[in-house]
C-alpha cells in the first residue's frame, strides 16, 4: 500500500490509549484519524491527549467514513459484534479488543460477517486482540510440550485470585454487569486463551460453580444496581485428548493471592508463576528449576505491528483471529451455563 493505512478508533479506554494508539503512531505510513467514545467530551479529551485530529459523535461516523481504512474498537465486549459487523460490511478491516464478544452468538455472527465480506473485499483483515499473560514464555512452554519434556499431559490447573472486589464498597466495575460484559467472566477467557495457545486443543466444560459475594454496589453516578457477573468462579474441564482442567478464578480473595498456571505430565510439569514472571520445570523426583527464556523466544506485544503487516503483506493472523475467538467464547458460555445449571 502506497497510501498511509488510516485508522479510526471506536472506544478509548486505558488499553487504546495506553497500547493501540501509541503503537500505531510508531508504525510507519499509519494515520491515525479519529476518535470517537462513551461522550463526546471524553472524544474531545482523548484527541488533545493523542495528537488525534477529528473527534465523532457516534461510531456509525467512523464506520461510514470514506477516508478510514480500518477501525480499532476498544469499547466494552458488548459492542465489539455490532460494530465490527458493520465495519466488515463496508470493507474496513478490524482490530477488536478482547473479549471477542458478549456471547457465541455474536462471535459466530461476526465469522460470518468476515466470510462475506472475505468475498466481497479480498485481503480484508479482522484480528481480535490476543490474551497478553503469558506473551513472553508461549514459544519456549510449545517447545517444551513438543519436545516430550512432561510426556503424555494429565492436568492443566489455572488459579488467578486477588482482591479488587472485596470491597463491598467499591464501586461497580462494567465487568460485573452482563448487559456490558456479556458472559465474559473475571479473567477466565484470559486464561483459557493462553493456555489453548500452549496446547493446540479444546477443553469441554464438565461442571462450574460460582457466586455473587456482594450482590449489590454503586455505580458512577451513585445509583445502586445488581451485580450479575459473578465475583469467584470455579470450572472443572477435560481436554480432548485426555488432560483434565481445574481452574479457579476470584476478585475477593484476601487471604491468599495466586497468579499461576500449572501442566503436569506423566514424566514432569511446568509453572509459570505469572506474579513473579518465572517459568519453573520439574521431572519427577526432582527440584524445580527455573527456566532460561532465550532473547529469540522471548514473546512480546506486536498486536498493531501484526495487524498492519496482515494487511499490507497479507500474512495470515495468529494472534488472535475470529476462530479462535469462538473456540474461547464458546467455553466461557459454557462455563457460564454450567453454574447457572
Amino acid at each position: 500500500m502506497h497510501h498511509p493505512l488510516r485508522i479510526g478508533f471506536v472506544g478509548a479506554g486505558a488499553n487504546t490509549r495506553e497500547k493501540h494508539i501509541p503503537g500505531f503512531r510508531a508504525l510507519p505510513n499509519v494515520e491515525l484519524v479519529a476518535v470517537v467514545n462513551r461522550t463526546r467530551a471524553s472524544s474531545e479529551r482523548v484527541a488533545r491527549e493523542t495528537g488525534i485530529s477529528r473527534v465523532a459523535d457516534n461510531w456509525r461516523e467512523l464506520v461510514d467514513a470514506a477516508d478510514i481504512d480500518a477501525i480499532c474498537i476498544g469499547t466494552w465486549p458488548y459492542l465489539h459484534a455490532e460494530i465490527a459487523i458493520a465495519a466488515l460490511r463496508v470493507g474496513k478491516h478490524v482490530l477488536t479488543e478482547a473479549r471477542m464478544a458478549a456471547s457465541v452468538a455474536e462471535a459466530e455472527a461476526m465469522v460470518a460477517a468476515l466470510s462475506e465480506a472475505g468475498r466481497e473485499h479480498p485481503g480484508i483483515v479482522a484480528q481480535i486482540v490476543p490474551s497478553p499473560v503469558t506473551l513472553p514464555w508461549d514459544a519456549t512452554v510449545r517447545d517444551l510440550l513438543a519436545g516430550g519434556a512432561l510426556g503424555p499431559l494429565r492436568e492443566v490447573r489455572i488459579a488467578h485470585a486477588h482482591g479488587a472486589y472485596a470491597n463491598p464498597n467499591t464501586p461497580i466495575a462494567w465487568r460485573q454487569r452482563r448487559e456490558w460484559n456479556g458472559v465474559n467472566t473475571l479473567t477466565l477467557g484470559i486464561y483459557y486463551e493462553a493456555v489453548q495457545r500452549w496446547l493446540g486443543d479444546d477443553a469441554a466444560v464438565i461442571g462450574a460453580e460460582a457466586g455473587i459475594v456482594t450482590p449489590e454496589r454503586v455505580d458512577e453516578t451513585g445509583a445502586t444496581v445488581r451485580v450479575d457477573v459473578p465475583d469467584w468462579v470455579r470450572v472443572d474441564g477435560r481436554f480432548s485428548r485426555g488432560a483434565v482442567l481445574r481452574a479457579e478464578f476470584s476478585a475477593v480473595e484476601t487471604i491468599h493471592p495466586r497468579n499461576e498456571i500449572l501442566l503436569r505430565g506423566e514424566r514432569g510439569g511446568l509453572r509459570l508463576d505469572l506474579a513473579a514472571g518465572k517459568l519453573w520445570q520439574h521431572a519427577n523426583g526432582d527440584d524445580e528449576r527455573v527456566v532460561e527464556i532465550s532473547p529469540e523466544k522471548r514473546g512480546s506485544w506486536r498486536v498493531e505491528a501484526d495487524f498492519v503487516e496482515s494487511i499490507r503483506a497479507g500474512t495470515p493472523v495468529r494472534l488472535t483471529d475470529f476462530a479462535t475467538g469462538v473456540r474461547y467464547m464458546r467455553f466461557t458460555e459454557d462455563a457460564w451455563r454450567a453454574w447457572q445449571q
